[in-house]
């Protein structure tokens, strides 16, 4: 299975849960802002939006650098690539497992279209149409 520190993907998963924040971080990805850009698309204070902020920081997902009264955000990718790591981790058992399935639902397929072309006859089993007759 894949490692990955569960309290920091913990922390990634709640992080990008809301859509708020998913945005915060579409944005950043385009290149580094200010509290006050990141907090002009939304209907939300400078404060709301420092929250949000420190959850993506908590996260691992925003640095924040101050200057003055200023306050500029850049996005930092690596926990998000770890929590995509682990997706990708499930997403081959639950591939592994639809293929599986899709195998046994065309057998079950074959087998209804055509019992004996499934399962074909049985060599063992030779028809003697003289069995029951007397010579």
């Amino acid at each position: 299975m894949v490692e990955h520190s569960a309290p920091r993907l913990d922390d990634v998963f709640h992080a990008l849960s809301d859509p708020t924040r998913r945005a915060m971080v579409a944005r950043l990805s385009q290149s580094e802002q200010t509290v006050g850009e990141l907090a002009a698309p939304f209907a939300i204070t400078l404060a709301a939006a420092s929250k949000h902020i420190k959850v993506l920081e908590r996260a691992g997902l925003v640095a924040r650098t101050v200057t003055g009264r200023t306050h500029v955000c850049r996005l930092d990718a690596a926990p998000i690539h770890a929590g995509m790591e682990w997706m990708r981790h499930y997403e081959q058992l639950w591939q592994r497992g639809f293929d599986t399935l899709e195998s046994l639902l065309v057998a079950e397929d074959e087998e209804q279209r055509d019992p004996d072309r499934a399962t074909g006859p049985d060599p063992d089993l030779k028809r003697d149409d003289n069995r029951g007759a007397k010579s």
